[in-house]
């Protein structure tokens, strides 16, 4: 399991490749949990890159059935979702401002019913601030949390504007002066039990769940062995492993738009396994 800390020496401008409709849920502030199955390394701007897959209409109407439902919980009936969904480009950004487990989620009180609706995967990472880019552009994305190439960062930083969120939430930190003080574990002793799970769901609210739950588990099916990165050699294919390269090499390809994932069936929050 990937460790959490203060140590973000190795993360300059940190990004993420997520699957459609995900990251663009991500980047225009209606999804506002990340959930994944390790503990977030940074804190701050983290940018979000769209893999290569192209999501099926059934999964954007069961994910935007889903935020629309969830929503509705607090109130908020007019949700404007993406006209598009681009894929193989760098979407945008979010500010990272904690990690906490599911359990300490779904028993916290201070934020909405709806935003503990998302997230019971093992853990899951809190969003604010979300930014998009004005032209998206294309680019390749890697596995886990890697670094923007500097030019592509300072192409990418000039293009962002907000977003106007339809429920903006604000994850009120512990510590104050401690942006690293909301992490796994620093709700426990305020959590009492309560939890969203528990919650009476309307048919409408149980059949979105539903519908939403059936398009995470297709990135599930055939995901279970570690990636594997095409090499192209003389002519031959060879599978091998996600890490290989060769420098010496300009044949070798590495299909990164392909970042197989596995989504959580319950929060429909995709999570890497790596």
């Amino acid at each position: 399991m990937r460790g959490w800390g203060r140590n973000e020496s190795n993360y300059r401008n940190p990004c993420l490749t997520m699957h459609q409709p995900w990251a663009s849920l991500l980047v225009h502030g209606i999804k506002r949990i990340e959930g994944r199955s390790w503990p977030a390394p940074i804190r701050g701007r983290l940018w979000i890159h769209a893999a290569g897959k192209a999501p099926e209409p059934a999964t954007i109407k069961a994910m935007e059935d889903f935020y629309r439902e969830i929503y509705a919980v607090n109130g908020i009936t007019d949700i404007k979702f993406p006209e598009h969904y681009p894929v193989s480009r760098l979407l945008g950004c979010v500010e990272i401002v904690g990690c906490v487990t599911c359990e300490e989620l779904v028993s916290w009180e201070a934020i909405p019913e709806g935003v503990r609706l998302e997230g019971q995967t093992a853990f899951v990472w809190l969003c604010e601030q979300p930014q998009k880019l004005i032209v998206p552009f294309e680019m390749r994305g890697y596995q886990g949390v890697y670094n923007l190439e500097r030019k592509i960062y300072e192409s990418a930083v000039r293009g962002l504007t907000s977003v106007l969120a339809p429920l903006p939430v604000t994850f009120p930190l512990p510590n104050p002066r401690d942006r690293f003080s909301l992490k796994p574990g620093s709700l426990s002793s305020n959590s009492n039990g309560s939890s969203s799970s528990k919650m009476e769901k309307s048919p409408t609210l149980q059949a979105a769940i539903d519908g939403a739950r059936a398009a995470a588990t297709q990135f599930t099916k055939n995901n279970s062995s570690v990636p594997t990165t095409t090499l192209t050699i003389e002519g031959s294919v060879k599978p091998v492993s996600s890490g290989t390269r060769n420098k010496s090499n300009n044949k070798v390809q590495r299909r990164v738009d392909e970042v197989p994932e596995s989504c959580d069936a319950t929060t429909l929050v995709c999570k890497a396994e790596f």
